[in-house]
């Protein structure tokens, strides 16, 4: 951080800064989408008014503050210049509070219900250079300026509930079907704050080397960006219907998307026109949020599921495609695809007397 020759401080590198930016402009169509879909869940109002008023934001703050180091200009001075960067660039008038809090597991998230606290772990502060750990910054500056920190509290205290009540019969049912809706919700909420990150840093190999660590740890010399895309191109095209199957199953109990896919999400933003515009000055204004039109929203998110559909390579989206597009003899496809690799040598798969005396004969 510098101080310009009217003494306001501005960013330590020359950055392209953007007053008045609404969330809208980098958030991704899946996080808006999962969103509302969250909020439509039954029960969801119910339980975020309750949780409202009893979660101990008090105690939280106070947490911190007495056992982890707030970040200040004596205290982790250049993550404190960092953090009065990211809330420069990205406008957001009130610089959250931030800590470091001693855990040899790279993490960083941002809580709280009446304002943002941003948590980072020592771990993550020992694994990222300057330039990655400031888009990991704007990442958690992002979730603040979009307002996602008092959805982030709720799934903590619920992943918690959750096991306390699984002895209650049907008890956990209802907090597990909440905490599923938020985790979805939030896997999608780290691909927006991902491009908040990249328009802070605006560096996108800071961008892909942060996450490529979080993956593979401090091994730098021992690691490829483009080998790491390469996984997540790997990851989405390879495989049957069986292995799209396990994806879903795999992400399911998680918080954050896999690290390649979120690679690869952000180098796809970066080289898209929507980010290109937003570099030069053209995106949507928070004073315009108050006219947003919720179907738009819906809108947009329809037109991105389909855009993804049409452009995916996972089999099972394949499937969708042939759905949408009235495939014939779809049960055939569905049991050849899910079935393919089970034969034995030797038998047909067609008829099932030739298949079984071709497996009894085998077997001898």
């Amino acid at each position: 951080m510098t101080e310009s020759p009217g003494g306001e401080r501005v960013p330590s590198r020359e950055r392209r800064r953007f007053p008045g930016i609404s969330s809208r402009s980098y958030e991704h169509p899946a996080d808006r989408s999962a969103l509302v879909a969250l909020r439509k869940l039954s029960g969801f109002d119910t339980v975020f008014k309750t949780l409202s008023g009893l979660l101990p934001e008090r105690s939280l703050r106070l947490l911190f503050l007495s056992d982890s180091v707030r970040v200040s200009d004596r205290q982790f001075a250049h993550l404190h210049d960092m953090l009065r960067d990211a809330c420069y660039i990205l406008d957001l008038e009130k610089v959250p509070p931030m800590y470091v809090n001693q855990d040899p597991q790279p993490n960083a998230m941002c809580i709280g219900l009446d304002e943002p606290i941003i948590v980072v772990s020592t771990g993550l502060v020992e694994l990222l250079d300057e330039e990655e750990m400031r888009a990991v910054i704007g990442h958690e500056v992002g979730h603040a300026l979009s307002g996602h920190a008092v959805y982030r509290t709720l799934l903590l205290f619920l992943t918690k509930m959750a096991l306390r009540v699984a002895w209650i019969p049907l008890g956990n049912v209802a907090v597990m079907a909440i905490v599923t809706a938020l985790r979805e919700w939030f896997r999608k909420s780290e691909l927006s704050a991902d491009r908040a990150g990249l328009l802070v840093g605006q560096d996108v190999q800071a961008s892909m080397r942060g996450l490529m660590k979080l993956a593979g740890g401090n091994h730098l010399h021992e690691m490829n960006v483009d080998a790491f895309l390469e996984q997540a191109e790997e990851y989405e095209s390879g495989g049957d219907l069986r292995d799209s199957v396990l994806k879903i199953l795999n992400v399911l109990p998680r918080s954050h998307p896999f690290t390649t896919v979120r690679a690869a999400e952000l180098k796809k933003w970066a080289a898209s026109r929507d980010y290109q515009r937003i570099m030069d000055g053209h995106y949507l204004r928070r004073e315009e949020d108050k006219d947003t039109s919720v179907s738009d929203s819906f809108r947009d998110s329809a037109s991105h599921y389909a855009d993804s559909v049409r452009q995916s390579k996972d089999p099972l989206m394949g499937l969708v495609r042939d759905i949408a597009g009235g495939a014939g003899d779809l049960g055939g496809k569905l049991r050849d695809t899910v079935f393919r690799g089970t034969q034995r040598p030797g038998s047909s798969g067609d008829d099932g007397a030739s298949g079984s005396g071709g497996s009894e004969s085998a077997g001898k």
